[in-house]
């Protein structure tokens, strides 16, 4: 769903390395496990659970690592992860599914299903179809009204309630933006053509005939799960564990968690026509549809380009077409990808949310079937991602220490105290904070979390979000005439790109 850059799918198979030589026929059985228990330790994630699926068998359906930082218990082949974005193929294929049956046409609107559905045109949301809302061409930036939504106390009504108030920052069917809400309400179209809700609907269609019989359609019924792993994140550069995340008000965009087991008969599936031996399970056609590229994402490989399907990345490597998705919530990042010329299919589940194990470990299988040689992808991207990291962790830093020389706020700090409100989110409540400069933020439609600001002189505060996975940031009060009129709020771009402007009551 998030966590890591959506358009590192497109960066990673642009990665290029010394080649080394190996035996490619052998990698798969004698190198395999090396690589993985490496990249665990290189990466700093607990644990993980691979499987490998190559013309109709299964290679590797495995655990590695532990489930939980400090406890004993290991990761298996039925240890549960939630998988993120990559339901969204699930909640696609249903509805590409249900136009095979005769019962719709992906290119019906929305608002024929969806009636209250309103984006802030209505001339635009007259135009949307539920093809658009499936391939993230309505409009939106990427991850644009997400702050708004993500693990808030808003329902599902509620979320799609609040797209109306979002400007779109491209042209309607111009650019592809990454949109969370979109698939939401794609859910919401499901149930009000099926006459049930998304979860039963996945359950009854897709897990029961395919006998995933672990995986779980939402968030919450993860915690009361017996075999699943804990969500795991940095936090000052030490990982620690997270609670689990309830995002159910956005479930068809990415409250599924899954096994190495069970995702392993979801890609024997969509590898085989929608079969499962000799039962159709999903329409041939459907997969197809699923598959048809819908709106460009980027540059590729070799001056190709990356495409989005319905639910699926799109993109050639050496040759080959790749079919894929990366998935990220609160803790965990996983991948789905698909080879279909080479009937080849890798998932990888981890419970650690800032890692790139989940793509370079995914080429290095992929080159081995391929027969190209080792390249070492992972060695790339680790000194790319500790750079970052450790540019983060310096930002930081300098704003901690600017807290540290006691600057002073341009005002009188009780003039910064108030209600303030964004017509997207609502409203957010600032007050005095425990030290005699600092001020606390609580906001309206996530009742736990709250941002501590510090003084960064001006009119600028240093806010530590109380929940890490919403960043740190400076927040800016814009004032006039010795007026406070108001501040942006920024979190962190895991969750958010978009800054949002809330102005004082």
């Amino acid at each position: 769903m998030k966590k890591l850059s959506l358009l590192l799918v497109t960066g990673l198979f642009c990665l290029g390395a010394e080649a080394q030589n190996a035996n490619r026929n052998k990698f798969i059985t004698d190198s395999l496990d090396n690589l993985i228990s490496k990249s665990l330790t290189n990466w700093r994630v607990p644990g993980a659970a691979v499987c490998i699926v190559k013309d109709g068998r299964i290679i590797l359906r495995k655990g590695y690592g532990i489930k939980e930082l400090g406890v004993a218990a290991k990761v298996d082949e039925n240890t549960l992860f939630m998988i993120g974005s990559n339901t969204k193929a699930f909640t696609a294929t249903a509805l590409a599914t249900l136009q095979a049956q005769g019962k719709i046409s992906l290119d019906d609107r929305v608002t024929k299903y969806v009636p209250e559905f309103k984006l802030e045109s209505k001339e635009i949301t007259n135009m949307v179809t539920l093809r658009d809302l499936l391939s993230h061409r309505i409009g939106f930036g990427t991850f644009q009204g997400d702050f708004t939504y993500w693990t808030s106390d808003l329902t599902r009504e509620q979320v799609i309630e609040k797209m109306s108030h979002i400007k779109p920052l491209y042209p309607f069917r111009s650019r592809w933006g990454y949109t969370n809400a979109a698939f939401l309400t794609a859910g919401e179209a499901i149930e009000r053509i099926t006459k049930k809700k998304w979860e039963q609907y996945i359950k009854e269609t897709i897990f029961a005939p395919l006998g995933m019989s672990s995986t779980v359609a939402l968030s919450k019924d993860l915690s009361t799960s017996f075999n699943k792993a804990a969500a795991h994140t940095f936090i000052d550069g030490r990982l620690a564990a997270i609670p689990y995340p309830q995002i159910d008000n956005l479930a068809p965009a990415g409250s599924i968690s899954s096994s190495a087991n069970d995702m392993c008969k979801w890609v024997l599936a969509l590898l085989a026509n929608g079969k499962t031996g000799q039962r159709e399970v999903i329409p041939a056609a459907a997969i197809r549809a699923t598959r048809q590229p819908q709106i460009l994402v980027g540059g590729g490989e070799d001056g190709g380009f990356s495409a989005y399907g319905l639910g699926w990345f799109l993109q050639g490597y050496k040759g080959h077409r790749v079919v894929m998705h990366t998935g990220g919530v609160n803790g965990y990042v996983s991948s789905v990808t698909l080879v279909p010329d080479q009937n080849l299919g890798i998932v990888i589940l981890t419970n650690n949310d800032q890692n790139n194990l989940i793509e370079t470990l995914n080429l290095d299988i992929i080159d081995a079937y391929i027969k190209q040689p080792f390249r070492s992808h992972a060695d790339a991207a680790l000194a790319e991602t500790k750079a970052y990291q450790q540019r983060i962790l310096q930002q930081e830093k300098s704003w901690r220490d600017s807290t540290l020389l006691n600057l002073r706020p341009a005002l009188s700090i009780g003039e910064y105290t108030g209600k303030y409100t964004n017509d997207l989110y609502g409203n957010i409540t600032i007050s005095k904070g425990d030290a005699a400069n600092d001020l606390e933020v609580r906001f309206e439609h996530h009742p736990k979390l709250f941002a501590r600001l510090q003084p960064l002189g001006g009119n600028r505060f240093f806010a530590t979000f109380s929940d890490p996975e919403f960043g740190r940031a400076v927040f800016p009060f814009t004032v006039q005439g010795n007026k406070v009129v108001s501040v942006q709020v920024k979190v962190a771009d895991f969750v958010e790109y978009t800054p949002y402007e809330f102005k004082k009551k």
